[in-house]
C-alpha cells in the first residue's frame, strides 16, 4: 500500500500586514513624531512659532545643524565617524567670507580643493585601514589651522548674492521648509531608492557582498567622503549667509551634535543603518530641544545637561520600540 506524501503549503513571499507597517514606521518615525512633539510644545507657549515669520525664524538656523548631520551620515554609513566635520565648516564659512569675495576664481578652487582633500582621507582610511577617529581628529586640527591662518579672528564678509540666496523667503511657503524638503526628498531617493545608494550602504554593512557584486569598496566609501565635503559645505554657505561673517570656530559644536542626530535619527554606528529622513529629524529634534529650553527659560549653564537628558530619552524609546519589533518577530 503507498501512502501520499502530505501536501505542504508554501509560505507566501508577500509581505504581511506586520512587516508592511513595520516598513511603514521606520526607523525615521520616532525623531520625526520627537520632532513634532517638540515642535508643538513650542507652539504652545508661542503661538506665532507657527506663522510663516516664526517657522522661519526657529528652523532657518538649524539648517546648517541639519547639512552637518547629513554629512555625518554619510561617514557613518560607511562606518566611520568624522570627529573633524565642525572644523571643516568652520574653514569653508571662512574661506567664503575671506577668500571668496576678494578673489571669487580662488575661493571656489580652495573649496574644490578641500573636497578633493576630503575624498583623500576616505581613501587614506579606506586603503590603509586607519581609525577614523584618530585620522578625522587628526585632521581637525588641520582644517582648524587653515582657517585660523586666513582668519585669526572673526570677520570678513560674505558676498551679498550669497547672503540673499540663504535668506530667501517667499511670502507663501517658508523658504526654510523648501529648502529641507528638497534635500530630504533627493537625498532621501539617492541614498535609498538609487542602485548605487544601495551600494553605498552596502560599503558599510556588507562589504563583501558588494565586491561579490563586482563594485569597488573602496571607490564606494571615497564617494561617501565626498558627499559628506558637499554637505559640510553646504552647511558652512548657511552658516556665512546667515552671520554675514567669518569664525573659525563657528561649527566647532557641531560635531557631537550631528553624531547624535544621526543616532537619534535612527543610525547605527556597524555603518550602512541610516535613514536620511530619520538624520533630518534627529538635526532638528537636536537643535529644537535647545529652542524650546530658552523659550522655557532654562538658564544656559543647564541647557546643555537638559538636552542631553531629552536626547537619552529618546534613545531610550527608541531601544524599547526595536526590542517590541524584536519580540513580537519571535511569537
Amino acid at each position: 500500500m503507498t501512502t501520499t506524501p502530505p501536501i505542504t503549503r508554501e509560505r507566501s513571499t508577500a509581505p504581511t500586514a506586520r512587516e508592511r507597517l513595520s516598513g511603514l514606521f521606520g526607523p525615521w518615525f520616532l525623531p520625526s513624531v520627537a520632532a513634532l512633539i517638540i515642535f508643538g510644545i513650542m507652539v504652545a507657549l508661542r503661538p506665532l512659532v507657527a506663522s510663516p515669520t516664526g517657522l522661519n525664524l526657529v528652523l532657518a538656523p538649524l539648517i546648517p545643524l541639519v547639512f552637518a548631520v547629513l554629512a555625518q551620515m554619510f561617514v557613518i554609513a560607511a562606518g566611520d565617524i568624522d570627529l573633524g566635520i565642525g572644523s571643516f565648516i568652520g574653514l569653508a564659512n571662512v574661506v567664503i567670507a575671506v577668500i571668496l569675495p576678494s578673489n571669487p576664481a580662488a575661493g571656489i578652487l580652495f573649496l574644490v580643493v578641500m573636497v578633493a582633500a576630503y575624498a583623500a582621507m576616505g581613501v587614506l582610511i579606506a586603503v590603509r585601514g586607519l581609525p577614523s577617529i584618530v585620522v578625522t581628529l587628526g585632521m581637525s586640527f588641520v582644517w582648524l589651522g587653515i582657517a585660523i591662518l586666513i582668519l585669526p579672528t572673526p570677520g570678513g564678509v560674505v558676498p551679498e548674492g550669497i547672503v540673499s540666496f540663504v535668506r530667501f523667503n517667499p511670502p507663501v511657503v517658508p523658504g526654510v521648509i523648501i529648502v529641507l524638503t528638497i534635500v530630504t526628498v533627493v537625498t532621501a531617493l539617492f541614498l535609498h531608492r538609487s542602485k548605487y545608494g544601495a551600494v553605498l550602504r552596502g560599503s558599510g554593512s556588507n562589504a563583501e557582498g558588494v565586491r561579490r557584486a563586482g563594485w569597488s569598496v573602496i571607490r564606494a566609501k571615497v564617494s561617501l567622503y565626498v558627499l559628506a565635503a558637499i554637505f559640510g559645505l553646504l552647511s558652512g554657505l548657511y552658516l556665512s549667509g546667515q552671520t554675514g561673517g567669518g569664525d573659525p570656530y563657528i561649527a566647532q559644536s557641531y560635531v557631537l551634535l550631528s553624531i547624535a542626530g544621526v543616532i537619534v535619527g535612527g543610525g547605527s554606528f556597524k555603518g550602512g543603518e541610516v535613514s536620511v529622513v530619520g538624520a533630518v529629524a534627529g538635526g532638528l529634534v537636536v537643535g529644537l530641544i535647545g529652542s524650546l529650553l530658552q523659550f522655557i527659560g532654562v538658564q544656559s549653564s543647564f541647557q546643555a545637561a537638559a538636552q542631553g537628558l531629552v536626547l537619552v530619552l529618546v534613545l531610550v524609546l527608541r531601544a524599547l520600540v526595536n526590542w517590541i519589533r524584536k519580540v513580537r518577530r519571535t511569537l
